[in-house]
């Protein structure tokens, strides 16, 4: 029997209409801007975030790291959550690549809290870097798939406009806070220069992330992506499960944020356990036990592996579990299964 695999939404493979597109899909070279499934790609994405324009890259990490480069100048400082994907997981590419350094600051329900900000904005010195740029995210990874409301983001864009910072969303997964909040992802993006969002992750395509923004900040994004290597050619038999991901896949993430929610039904009542967050918002959580330490939390992954349950440990997090289009109820069932068998009195 196939493990019920829940380290991350990116395991998915494409769907059967996803395999069709590509074998059909027009192409062209991307680097000359000829591949047309490239192109209303593009298009199509820019239109569903609200902005001018949008570029086509592999990685999110990618869209991301040109996003930064984009928005600021080396030496500057960028305010950034302690525990964001940019902070934790981008191999440090905003300093490495464009000499902008982090200012990371504790995240408050999953969004940074406006005066915090605002003590930590630096002063026109010569002797210290310019503040130029706030980086958020949403939904937010690493606690545990939060979905972040406007009336959160507000005051961090109120700060950002009083002192004329810019500001980045790394949305990764913004669809799934599209579904959650009930509002259009469009909504959610208004206030950012630039957003990211990923199509390999919950939306089931093997390849591929967008940056979008203005038509100016996008040209120059094609700059550091070229620099970056990130050029690709006839990448439209990539780029058309994207356009099928946008048109098909959005709607059935409500789906895994219900299955992760009887997830968390199933675990609540075992002693000593912590769920974050409870209730689920999104297709994550992280599950907790006060009598495990980082340790334990790992030999806790090791052990629902062979009972047929991938999970990832995640530090003092706990054990992460994320729910995709290729975990059904059987799967939900299995997984629940397996921490019962393991933890339940």
């Amino acid at each position: 029997m196939d493990p019920v695999d829940l380290r991350s939404d990116t395991v998915t493979h494409p769907t059967e209409e996803m395999y069709r597109q590509m074998a059909i899909a027009p192409l062209g070279d991307d680097v000359f801007g000829d591949d047309p499934t490239v192109n209303r790609l593009e298009q199509v994405s820019a239109a569903r975030l609200g902005k001018e324009a949008a570029m086509f890259v592999p990685t999110g990490t990618m869209a991301n790291t040109t996003a930064v480069g984009t928005l600021t100048r080396p030496g500057d400082e960028m305010i950034l959550m302690n525990d964001s994907h940019i902070y934790l997981y981008e191999a440090g590419g905003s300093a490495r690549l464009w000499g902008v350094h982090p200012r990371p600051l504790p995240s408050v329900e999953g969004c940074l809290d406006a005066d915090q900000i605002r003590t930590v904005i630096r002063h026109d010195d010569p002797h210290e870097p310019r503040t130029s740029l706030i980086c958020l995210e949403n939904t937010h990874n690493m606690r545990g798939g939060r979905a972040i409301t406007a009336e959160q983001i507000a005051p961090a864009v109120d700060v950002a406009r009083e002192h004329g910072l810019k500001m980045h969303l790394d949305g990764a997964r913004i669809f799934h806070a599209e579904v959650k909040l009930g509002i259009s992802a469009a909504e959610i993006a208004a206030p950012f220069d630039t957003v990211s969002f990923c199509l390999s992750k919950g939306l089931s395509c093997p390849i591929g992330s967008l940056l979008c923004g203005s038509a100016e900040n996008i040209a120059e994004a094609r700059r550091l992506r070229k620099l970056l290597g990130g050029g690709m050619r006839q990448v439209g038999v990539i780029a058309s499960a994207g356009l099928v991901a946008l048109d098909e896949g959005i709607d059935r993430l409500a789906e895994d944020h219900h299955r992760c929610q009887q997830l968390a039904d199933g675990l609540r009542d075992i002693p000593g356990v912590h769920l974050e967050p409870d209730p689920p918002e999104s297709n994550i959580l992280f599950v907790r036990f006060d009598d495990l330490d980082v340790a334990g939390h790992t030999d806790m992954q090791d052990e629902l592996e062979k009972l047929g349950v991938r999970a990832l440990a995640v530090g003092d997090r706990g054990i992460r579990v994320v729910f995709h289009r290729q975990i059904d109820d059987e799967g939900l069932q299995r997984a629940l299964n397996a921490f019962l068998q393991l933890r339940g009195s």
